[in-house]
C-alpha cells in the first residue's frame, strides 16, 4: 500500500500535493475570520498603554472575537492557556499573557492572534509601541514590517515556497543596511500553511535561497510571519513551555498576515474589513 511516508511522501510534500487547496468561497470565508482577528488586533492596540496588563488584552481579545461569531484558535491550543500571544520586549514569540506583565512606556509588545469562523482559521500579529518608544525600536519594527510586507508580495501564482522566503531576508538586510543597525532573523521559527486547522504545510522559512520548495498554486494560504532581532538573533524557550526571548536580551519584533494565492496575484485575508486586500508588487 502506497502512504505518504518515505520517498513518495517527500516528493509529495516537495510538488505541494499535501498543501490544502481552497476554492473561491472557502478563501471568501477565510476572509472574513481574518477580519475579525484584524478588528481583534485594532482594538487590543487601542488598548495598549503604560499600566494595562497583558491578561486585560487577552480577554479583551476574547471579547471581541467570540463577539464576533468566532472562537480563539490559540486558547487551549496544545494547552495554551491564552486567547493571544503577548511578548514584550525581549520575547520573541508565545508570550503567555498574565495579570503580572504590565505593561511600560517604551515597551514593544508583540500580538499574535487567530479567530476561527465556520472552521476556518486566521492568523495575524501586530509589534506595539507602548508610549514614548526610541527611536531604534521603532526602526526594528518597521523593517520586520517591511520585511512581512515583501514577503507576502512574493506570495505569486506560480512562485516556488522559498521565494517567500529571500523576499523576507532580502527585505530585512535592506532594512539593515537603510538603518545602520545589525537586525537578526530568528531562524528556527516561520510562517505556515493554514486553512482548516491554524498550522499546516508548508513549513514557510523566513530566510534561504529563492526557487525552491513547492510551486505557489491558487487556493493556498500562507501565513508569512518574520520575526526579527535587534543583535543577536538565537532564542531560547523559558521553563514555562512557550515563551521564547532573545538570548543576548535584545529587543524582538513579530509582523504576521495570512495570504491567499490567486490567479491575480496574493490576497491578504487578515486586512482590517474594508481596506485595500490586493497588495500591489
Amino acid at each position: 500500500m502506497n502512504g505518504r511516508g518515505g520517498l513518495r511522501g517527500a516528493i509529495a510534500r516537495y510538488r505541494g500535493r499535501d498543501i490544502e487547496l481552497k476554492t473561491r468561497r472557502q478563501l471568501e470565508a477565510m476572509r472574513e475570520a481574518g477580519a475579525l482577528v484584524a478588528a481583534t488586533l485594532a482594538a487590543v492596540t487601542e488598548r495598549a498603554e503604560p499600566g494595562v496588563s497583558t491578561a486585560e488584552l487577552d480577554a479583551l481579545a476574547e471579547r471581541t472575537i467570540r463577539a464576533g461569531g468566532g472562537v480563539p484558535s490559540f486558547l487551549g491550543y496544545h494547552g495554551f492557556p491564552g486567547s493571544i500571544c503577548a511578548s514584550v520586549n525581549e520575547q520573541i514569540v508565545h508570550g503567555i499573557p498574565s495579570p503580572e506583565q504590565v505593561l511600560a512606556d517604551g515597551d514593544l509588545l508583540s500580538v499574535d492572534c487567530g479567530a476561527i469562523l465556520d472552521g476556518w482559521h486566521g492568523d495575524s500579529a501586530v509589534t506595539i509601541a507602548v508610549g514614548d518608544v526610541p527611536p531604534a525600536d521603532l526602526a526594528l519594527s518597521a523593517a520586520c514590517r517591511a520585511a512581512m510586507e515583501a514577503g507576502v508580495r512574493a506570495v505569486q501564482p506560480g512562485a516556488r515556497l522559498t521565494d517567500v522566503s529571500y523576499a523576507i531576508q532580502e527585505a530585512c538586510r535592506a532594512a539593515a543596511t537603510a538603518d545602520r543597525a545589525d537586525y537578526g532573523i530568528v531562524a528556527d521559527y516561520g510562517g505556515h500553511g493554514i486553512g482548516t486547522s491554524m498550522h499546516m504545510d508548508p513549513f514557510l522559512p523566513n530566510h534561504g535561497e529563492p526557487g525552491r520548495g513547492p510551486r505557489l498554486r491558487p487556493g493556498m494560504a500562507l501565513a508569512v510571519e518574520p520575526m526579527l532581532v535587534a543583535g543577536d538573533p538565537d532564542a531560547v524557550e523559558l521553563d514555562d513551555g512557550w515563551t521564547v526571548v532573545t538570548a543576548s536580551g535584545g529587543r524582538a519584533v513579530h509582523w504576521e498576515h495570512t495570504v491567499a494565492v490567486t490567479d491575480d496575484g496574493p490576497w491578504l485575508l487578515t486586512a482590517p474589513a474594508g481596506a485595500p486586500d490586493r497588495p500591489g508588487v
